[in-house]
């Protein structure tokens, strides 16, 4: 029996023994967590949560982020004798037990065995569970099997790569298909399936689910399938790059797009017309939206797909990536009464969770929020969210004039496409609203060039916009791998840097590893640029509608560009220099730099 067994055991007998709600080890855990900064009002939540719900009492805290996960984790491993394991030693195990063990059950209580031939280990993230890890001893015959603590993420990670090993591959597939009748490719899916669970389907079947559990599994935003004159090609796009996944036959295409047609419900007869259509999935204990569009090309029909986690939470503010003084500046201009507030970038820039992020900020019961978008990407409480619908001619401009009849105190607008929706924008703002909304634009300075380019008068945009961010998402190095290096004097040219800086500051570059896919990068984060809309660029503004002057006198005003954002996350070790001049694309040559101070 582990030590965590026997401990919590204890406790248990303790309670029936002794009647109180409390015995000593639990008094002992609870005051371990009340040092660390768990509040009491935050630990009784947990028990009655506990009592109520059966939610794992740990399980709650992490929830509300009474305590970060590592702090907890150190807590129980101090507490209860166990070892803690950041990561997870995934690459010798068997996985024997996939063929008995349910991917949801692990996934539930968060716990995966790692049993080789030397040694037996059952990593969990909650220590409390001691029934399933009794039970799952049993399951594996192991009942020596040592208890570690490790962290959800390296837990279902753990988990997705076992049974994802159990299964073929994507490419093992395409070998058993052969040019079939769409009759023979439809079949019924069950609505709520989970893609790692079906083992029983018709070859092309199993080929579509592998590509999109494989995409989610990657953490790819898009699936791209690509017909050419010999191959079809699957590409995911990963932390905003395009990555070859695999190349089949040409004979693949038809049935494997006529699968996709199935599932979105759309037409699988027409191939001469471009389609678009959704299709709602599970896998695991993750609910993913994916949005089908479907092109004719001269080698047959070109795919893609994008996924949306609906599970994942909405970002805050704090999370989005910003300097501490930008995050109270923006807090500042979100709770503003009235103005419009654009939120500029190209497509795949993050806008759209900015925007959210902003919302879930000011979202409280005395202020009514009203949304139109195209799509709706996540659903928020308290929150009235139209999805455009132009076959019914439900547009922006067509929504925002109901909307402003519904009493809102906000309006948020997916994006401003035209000279109708900027107007009413601008007159809703006018009359007491505030407005967020997006425009596709290089930087902050020239959606005011573009707006008035759409025909809006410059007194209109500078009585009406308040404040202007600009956007771009880099990828994070990989905290594993990424390595220390000393750039040379030409990339630190391209930065406007001098080699001074070497002197104070660490740079990095990524190297790759099995846990960012041999990449260099995990995740993404935002780099920005806000431009308040303040007397002296108004002043600018009703004389020229010149984007680089009105860029220049709004530097002169303090605006920290999208460039010195990023380069103050290279300095910080976050990103590496290639990423942001991949986004910003702002390159000077070495003979014209000077000294330039970046404050960090």
């Amino acid at each position: 029996m582990s030590k965590i067994h026997t401990a919590l055991k204890t406790q248990s007998k303790g309670r029936k023994d002794t009647g109180a709600s409390q015995s000593a080890p639990v008094l002992s855990l609870e005051a371990k967590l009340m040092l660390a900064g768990v509040s009491a009002d935050a630990l009784e939540e947990a028990r009655q949560a506990q009592a109520k719900n059966g939610t794992g009492f740990f399980e709650f805290l992490l929830r509300r982020k009474a305590i970060a996960e590592s702090d907890l984790l150190k807590i129980l491993a101090a507490h209860f004798g166990l070892s803690v394991l950041n990561e997870l030693p995934v690459e010798n195990i068997d996985i024997g037990f996939t063929q008995s063990i349910s991917i949801q059950y692990l996934k539930k209580y968060k716990m995966v065995p790692l049993v080789s031939a030397a040694s037996a280990l059952i990593a969990v993230n909650d220590p409390a569970n001691f029934q399933p890890i009794d039970d799952l001893r049993k399951l594996l015959q192991r009942p020596e099997a040592e208890i570690v603590l490790a962290p959800q993420e390296a837990i279902m990670a753990a988990i997705n790569m076992a049974y994802d090993m159990k299964r073929a591959s994507a490419k093992d597939y395409f070998e058993e298909m052969n040019e079939s009748s769409a009759d023979e490719l439809i079949s019924e899916i069950d609505e709520a399936a989970d893609l790692l669970d079906e083992v029983n389907d018709a070859p092309i079947i199993k080929l579509v689910n592998l590509i999109v559990s494989g995409a989610i599994k990657d953490r790819a935003s898009d699936i791209h399938v690509e017909p050419y004159s010999a191959n079809l090609k699957i590409r995911y796009r990963i932390d905003g790059v395009l990555y070859d996944i695999m190349s089949m036959p040409r004979r693949i295409q038809s049935p494997l797009v006529s699968r996709i047609k199935i599932m979105a419900k759309l037409n699988i007869a027409e191939k001469r017309l471009p389609q678009d259509g959704r299709i709602e999935i599970r896998i695991a204990d993750r609910l993913i939206d994916i949005r089908v569009s479907i092109i004719p090309t001269a080698f047959g029909e070109r795919v893609v797909l994008r996924l949306l986690d609906k599970s994942a939470n909405i970002l805050k503010l704090a999370d989005l990536g910003m300097h501490d003084e930008r995050i109270s500046l923006l807090n500042r201009l979100i709770k503003s009464p009235y103005g419009i507030i654009l939120v500029t970038g190209p497509t795949g820039s993050g806008k759209t969770t900015t925007l959210y992020a902003a919302l879930s900020t000011i979202n409280r019961p005395e202020i009514n929020i009203i949304t139109i978008e195209d799509p709706i990407e996540y659903q928020i409480d308290g929150v009235g969210q139209i999805q455009v619908n132009p076959k019914i001619d439900l547009t922006f401009a067509a929504g925002l004039r109901s909307i402003v009849r519904q009493d809102p105190d906000v309006i948020l607008i997916g994006e401003i496409r035209d000279r109708e929706t900027a107007e009413i924008a601008i007159q809703s703002s006018l009359t007491g609203h505030l407005v967020f909304s997006t425009l596709h634009t290089n930087d902050a300075a020239s959606a005011v060039t573009r707006l008035i380019d759409m025909g809006i008068e410059p007194f209109l945009v500078t009585s009406s916009v308040i404040a202007i961010i600009a956007q771009r998402l880099v990828r994070v190095l990989c905290p594993h791998c990424k390595e220390v290096y000393v750039p040379d004097r030409e990339s630190l040219a391209n930065l406007g840097l001098d080699k001074s800086v070497l002197k104070d500051n660490t740079f990095y570059r990524k190297k790759g590893c099995n846990l960012c896919m041999q990449t260099g990068f995990r995740g993404r984060t935002a780099i920005f640029e806000i431009m308040t809309v303040d007397d002296d660029i108004k002043k600018l503004v009703l004389k020229t509608s010149d984007a680089n002057q009105i860029n220049d006198l709004a530097i002169k005003r303090g605006m920290i560009t999208l460039q010195k954002d990023g380069i103050q996350k290279v300095l910080k070790g976050i990103t590496t220099a290639e990423e942001v001049l991949r986004v910003t694309r702002t390159i000077k040559r070495a003979e014209d730099v000077d000294d330039i101070i970046i404050d960090t």
